[in-house]
């Protein structure tokens, strides 16, 4: 026999004992068994910033390490820290040229308490002119990893006291984005302005499953593991988000993929297990997470979201977000030729979910990076019901549904985790 012939059967006798193996490995029983423990009531609604948060990573931390995992860098922990600081505006004052600025008319976005430059300081001067995309325009600031001046048309004033961004936490960084509001364009300026800063720690769970020939390639598995947390009763005298759905459902797939995977052993392409804190607050454990990594080695993200509930096709059926934007969405149909499963092109994209979940950062930085997910986002009464409601709990979830969906996802994405399929490219130019 030749090589390449040995080669080939080896990998179809693996495929067929995987076949085998998956129903034991990903069923009803064990993805209730995990879904159980993480929307419990002891969890607590898993709000960010809580000891509740805290105990679901312990719990999904310890499941990755039972299922073989190795940790991020080798660094020892399945813990990815970060921390996010929130701000509290005491002072300002600018001079442009030999005009006084208002305080109201200058916003900063900064994450440090004392903040002093100069047109000698190094900040690259900006403009939002009049007809701009406001939103675009600060994002694009907002994300540089440069200093700005912005200085915005004082036609924007309205909008820019508006913008809930400025009031959000944000990641401890050495840079900052300074907005003014005004009609000059200064050769000389200073600014000068004080916060009272506090910061907060977070992190997400990730595990490795490294690739044997295709280590620097990544192929992603995600979801959120942070709700709502705890809030006031409803008329059932029930107080607790438990998100049983809402992530829950996702981090559940995610951690039976893994145990699936490692069980395999056969991955060329190094994979990446990961469950984000923060993501009903601002996406940060995404926006954090994908910026560990360089975009280019990324060849696929697989963000699953919210798929305990029958979607509008009914079962053995899920849609996958921004499916227009890559190939990806073909390639995990042709994988499931012959099975019952199906999956189908995002049906609510006036909601733009593509650019709403944790997919979005390496989405918009050009990654095959798309959501999967069955929640049914249409308008009263055809939505989900229970979504961040304190009835998300587990008794409205469909397990058996739930272990097809999982299955699905690992087989559809087989010739990708085998290095054999690489989905093109999201256009960067096409993202909002």
């Amino acid at each position: 026999m030749t090589k390449s012939f040995l080669t080939g059967l080896l990998m179809s006798i693996t495929f067929f004992v995987s076949a085998q193996n998956i129903d034991k490995i990903i069923n009803a029983k064990e993805v209730e068994k995990i879904e159980k423990i993480l929307s419990a009531d002891d969890m607590r609604g898993r709000k960010t910033f809580t000891p509740d948060i805290d105990k679901a990573a312990a719990f999904i931390s310890n499941e990755f390490k039972e299922a073989g995992l190795q940790t991020l860098d080798n660094s020892g922990t399945y813990l990815q820290d970060f921390s996010l600081v929130q701000t509290h505006f005491i002072s300002a004052r600018a001079k442009l040229d030999n005009d006084t600025i208002a305080t109201q008319n200058i916003v900063a976005f900064t994450s440090k308490p004392d903040l002093y430059f100069n047109e000698d300081s190094g900040y690259t001067k900006a403009y939002i002119r009049p007809g701009d995309n406001l939103r675009a325009e600060l994002g694009k600031y907002i994300q540089s990893e440069k200093s700005y001046l912005v200085l915005v048309d004082t036609s924007f004033a309205k909008q820019i006291r508006q913008l809930p961004i400025f009031r959000r936490p944000w990641f401890q960084t050495n840079r900052s984005t300074v907005l003014i509001l005004t009609t000059i364009d200064p050769k000389k300026y200073e600014i000068e302005i004080k916060h009272e800063v506090s910061k907060s720690k977070l992190a997400n769970v990730v595990g490795v499953l490294p690739g044997k020939s295709k280590k620097n390639e990544y192929v992603i598995f995600s979801s959120h593991y942070d709700h709502l947390g705890v809030g006031k009763p409803d008329l059932k005298g029930d107080s607790i988000y438990n998100g049983a759905n809402d992530d829950a459902s996702g981090c559940t797939a995610v951690m039976m993929l893994a145990k699936y995977f490692k069980r395999l052993n056969n991955n060329e392409r190094t994979l990446v297990f990961v469950t984000f804190t923060a993501e009903e607050i601002g996406g940060y454990g995404s926006q954090y997470f994908s910026k560990q990594f360089d975009p280019a080695k990324v060849i696929a993200m697989f963000n699953i979201e919210m798929i305990g509930t029958q979607s509008k096709w009914g079962t053995n059926s899920a849609y996958i977000t921004g499916y227009e934007k890559t190939d990806m969405g073909k390639i995990l149909e042709k994988n499931l030729q012959g099975s019952k499963f199906e999956f189908h092109p995002d049906p609510y994209t006036p909601q733009n979910l593509f650019y709403r979940s944790d997919n979005a950062t390496l989405a918009r930085q050009g990654v095959p990076a798309h959501t999967i997910s069955t929640s049914k986002m249409e308008e009263a009464p055809n939505n989900e019901p229970n979504y961040h409601k304190q009835s998300d709990e587990i008794g409205t979830l469909d397990m058996r549904n739930m272990a097809e969906i999982i299955k699905a996802i690992a087989i559809s994405s087989t010739s990708i985790v085998a290095g054999k399929d690489t989905p093109i490219r999201v256009d960067e130019k096409s993202l909002k």
